[in-house]
Parts: structure tokens; sequence; C-alpha cells
């Protein structure tokens, strides 16, 4: 493998290691991840609304924060300085949620322990969305509703519908 692979690699690794932790974050946690935390970072005066000028502001100040030396450009290296610091934040936030006994590494249990909690989690959110009367259960007709919707979010839903979708003719 060359250096230049085995360079990528050392990149990457850390980086896909943290995209389950960083997809499973709430608002407000890490910095400039979630609505909340992007919201705060541009709302400049704390007043609760964002300006045009905000915006233009808080994007200059990240830029300003990238450009360590100053010079008004960033280089090769302020970029790979800046991502490392967003994957090594990263890397600390997935061990945070999954090193469950504490050592400081991650097992294949560990892992598969936090994707089964995000898959768990998925479910019930998408049962929810399902459930429409909220009496913990679905109704076929609340399935069709929620299949419309569905096929109407991605593009489809034209003309007529069979079952419920895909796994129905």
């Amino acid at each position: 493998m060359s250096m230049m692979k085995a360079g990528a690699l050392a990149l990457m690794i850390p980086l896909a290691l943290a995209a389950p932790a960083l997809a499973q974050q709430g608002p407000g946690e890490g910095r400039g991840m979630g609505p909340q935390m992007i919201f705060s970072e541009m709302d400049l005066d704390g007043d609760g609304a964002i300006t045009l000028e905000e915006m233009q502001e808080a994007r200059e100040g990240r830029f300003a924060r990238a450009d360590a030396d100053g010079d008004g450009i960033l280089t090769r290296e302020e970029l790979l300085a800046g991502a490392m610091t967003r994957a090594e934040a990263g890397v600390d936030r997935l061990l945070e949620r999954a090193d469950s006994d504490g050592d400081g590494a991650l097992s294949a249990a560990e892992l598969e322990e936090m994707a089964d909690g995000r898959r768990q989690a998925g479910m019930e959110r998408m049962f929810g969305r399902m459930d429409a009367d909220g009496d913990g259960s679905i109704t076929e007709a609340e399935l069709d509703e929620a299949m419309t919707r569905f096929q109407e979010r991605r593009g489809g839903g034209h003309g007529e519908r069979r079952g419920h979708g895909f796994w129905r003719g």
C-alpha cells in the first residue's frame, strides 16, 4: 500500500467511525453540530434572531479561526488542521457514546450495541409518525397514509397505488 493511500486511510477511518455518533447527536452537542448550535453561533448579539449581517460575520469568523497565520488564505496545512480537529472531536464523541466499558477503545460489540440503539430509535420514530392517532398500533389506513406521504416526499405518488408500495403489488 502506498504512503498516500495509508495516509488517506488514516484520516478516513476516524471519520468513518465518528459518523454514527455525529449522526446521533442532538441539538447543541458538539461544535457546529445540530441546528441549535448553528443558530447560537450565528445569533451573534443573542437576541434570538439571525440577521443577514450576523450570518456573514459568523462565516467570516469561521474563516478567521481556520486561518491560523492570519494571511487571508487557507493553506493545505490549515485545512488539514481544521479537519483533524473536527475528526478528533468526532472520535471523542464516539468514544463517549459507545465505549461502555470506559477503556478508551471500541470493541465490535460496543459498535454493534450503538448501531442497535440507533436502529431501535429510528424504528420508534418511524412507528410514532405512522401511528397517527397515538394509540400504540398502526391500522391499515394509517399505513396507507404514511406510505402516501413517503411517496410524495420522494417525488412519487403519481397515478394509482395498490397495496403498500414496494412490498405489495
